[in-house]
């Protein structure tokens, strides 16, 4: 039986740890809501983020974030992206050497530009971590549908020991050692699922959501190569099958922000009106950023900027992404 914190309990981080609950590890999970530490613990409910799916009575929530990761053999890190440096920062002291840190946030910090495995390296330096990726809705994994996901890192033994806690009948984890292409592939499929979701409202058709995720998975691959990833990884789990997902599901939070950009909504009113984070939006800016410093050019992941963070219309971003320059289709 492995004991096992998670930290963050949206719904992610409580889809996760429902599930090795259930497989009767001891659970606890720190949430920063009151009112859904209340709810998980009274009711075995997140009826905040996670509503509609029962949780196993075992599974305990509290506000504390150091007693929650207090002993712990592995800690699950599920903050939003903006917030993993603090939160891991704040109980770095308490977080046993030895403990397995596992990055289940799909996200680049803004202001570093780092990646989430190596925000939690930087807080915490020698820690053995891994990164779980892939394609996932939080409330399928909930429901038990079938699942498959890859665990990621530089250290065959900690990508081995993720896999082994979080595989079920119905959860399925693959190994990977290119940790770059993981956490690149799930951080800027949520990008080109911005710009999927922006021609859905724009109520374009089938020829061009084709060609936004071939050329949106040409610059994912294009800037990990760039930065040393493996160009394979992107055709895997946590590239293509992500893409794929996140795009194109009625569930994803990415696809639904570029809907409501299409529809004149400013991502500032939409923030407004939605608790839970489309990590696709800052990351356009670090991806733009990134692919400046290695130069490489990412053309939807800048469009995709411009109509967030700079009131550019949508259906002016397709006309200018349409008449770029022609170039052969191989970089």
């Amino acid at each position: 039986m492995t004991r096992v914190a998670v930290l963050g309990a949206g719904s992610w981080g409580t889809a996760l740890a429902n599930l090795l609950a259930a497989k009767a590890h001891t659970v606890r999970i720190w949430a920063r809501e009151a009112e859904v530490v209340t709810s998980i613990n009274s009711q075995h409910e997140n009826e905040l983020f996670l509503p509609g799916h029962r949780l196993a009575p075992s599974l305990l929530a509290g506000g504390d974030a150091a007693r929650v990761v207090a002993d712990a053999d592995v800690v699950v890190s599920a903050s939003p992206s903006h917030a993993v440096r603090r939160v891991i920062g704040e109980v770095a002291r308490t977080i046993r050497p030895d403990a397995l840190i596992v990055s289940a946030t799909k996200g680049i910090e803004d202001a570093s530009l780092a990646r989430m495995s190596e925000v939690i390296g930087a807080v915490l330096p020698g820690a053995r971590v891994a990164v779980l990726s892939g394609p996932s809705f939080a409330s399928e994994v909930a429901a038990g549908q079938p699942t498959a996901v890859v665990a990621a890192s530089a250290d065959a033994s900690s990508a081995a020991e993720a896999q082994e806690l979080f595989s079920t009948p119905a959860f399925r984890v693959y190994t990977n050692r290119d940790v770059i292409g993981v956490e690149l592939g799930g951080s800027l499929k949520n990008v080109i699922a911005i710009a999927a979701g922006t021609l859905e409202g724009l109520g374009l058709g089938h020829n061009p959501r084709a060609a936004l995720l071939t050329r949106g998975l040409a610059e994912i691959t294009r800037l990990g190569g760039a930065l040393g990833a493996e160009p394979a990884t992107f055709a895997g789990l946590a590239g293509m099958g992500d893409l794929i997902l996140t795009a194109t599901g009625a569930l994803s939070r990415n696809r639904a922000l570029g809907m409501a950009l299409a529809h004149g909504e400013s991502f500032e009113a939409w923030q407004a009106r939605n608790r839970t984070v489309a990590e696709g939006a800052n990351t356009s800016r670090a991806a733009a950023r990134l692919a400046q410093r290695a130069g490489v050019e990412m053309p939807i992941a800048d469009e995709v900027r411009a109509v967030l963070f700079e009131g550019k219309p949508a259906r002016d971003s397709v006309r200018d992404l349409m008449e770029r320059q022609l170039k052969a289709e191989q970089w």
